[in-house]
């Protein structure tokens, strides 16, 4: 038995698509935190359980309880712009049910920005850990970049989560104008500092790395445009540090 999580806010665009790839999960636990769209009716037509999340206290503790509400141990993550894969479906009914399984497992996401699929530019490598046994752990209680915990062995999955995540270039920075906000605040409450030189270093070191070293210029003009985003974001993250410490 797996309960499958997500925590969603006006994801009307994205959530039946989402829904859809997880309808063979034997419960699917929403945690909605403030949604002013069509997310809720469509999440109540799928007979989903839905959670209301009055307080926002970040990613991590939001995730955190929507996994304490589910009633299966088994836990699978998704997020409301991802969609499961065939394979990675039966992959994922295979390995609940083998024997004495106590391993969390990462899933290789495919990502795709302005409706290209980007094989580069970093993005190859992401495999995020979404499915564990809540008994071996959960996630850590991070503002943003929240991750699983576990104490467990961990093992990849080479099915395809597939991750619609920036349709459009203003989807790409109104999202990095939300995570550079939780972010700074995140690194500023761990004592972390920048100024605004190391802003402007840090946002073309980004681009370097992504565009260069991880072959974004292979992903052609989508991958120039994402690189392009990045140094944006890591500039307004550090600038907010910055600005942060100022005040302080």
């Amino acid at each position: 038995m797996i309960s499958a999580v997500i925590i969603c806010k006006n994801e009307e665009n994205n959530i039946t698509r989402c829904l859809e790839s997880i309808k063979w999960a034997d419960e699917i636990v929403i945690v909605d935190t403030g949604s002013t769209d069509r997310t809720l009716e469509i999440c109540s037509n799928y007979g989903c359980s839905i959670f209301i999340l009055d307080k926002w206290e970040g990613f991590g503790k939001a995730k955190n309880y929507a996994v304490n509400k589910a009633k299966y141990d088994w836990i699978f993550s998704i997020d409301a712009d991802e969609e499961v894969s065939e394979s990675l479906k039966d992959t994922i009914l295979k390995k609940i049910n083998e024997p004495e399984q106590n391993k969390a497992f990462k899933i290789k996401r495919v990502s795709y920005f302005m409706g290209k699929m980007i094989r580069y530019s970093g993005w190859q490598r992401d495999y995020p850990l979404r499915l564990f046994n809540r008994k071996n752990g959960n996630f850590n209680l991070k503002i943003v970049h929240e991750g699983v915990r576990v104490d467990c062995e961990i093992e990849k999955i080479d099915d395809i989560l597939h991750h619609h995540t920036y349709p459009e270039i203003k989807t790409h920075i109104s999202k990095m104008i939300h995570y550079t906000e939780l972010g700074a605040k995140q690194d500023f409450e761990k004592k972390k500092k920048s100024s605004i030189t190391k802003a402007v270093f840090k946002g073309l070191l980004r681009f370097f790395k992504m565009y260069i070293i991880n072959l974004g210029f292979l992903d052609g003009k989508a991958g120039l445009v994402l690189a392009l985003n990045t140094i944006f974001y890591v500039y307004l993250k550090n600038i907010y540090i910055w600005e942060l410490n100022q005040k302080k």
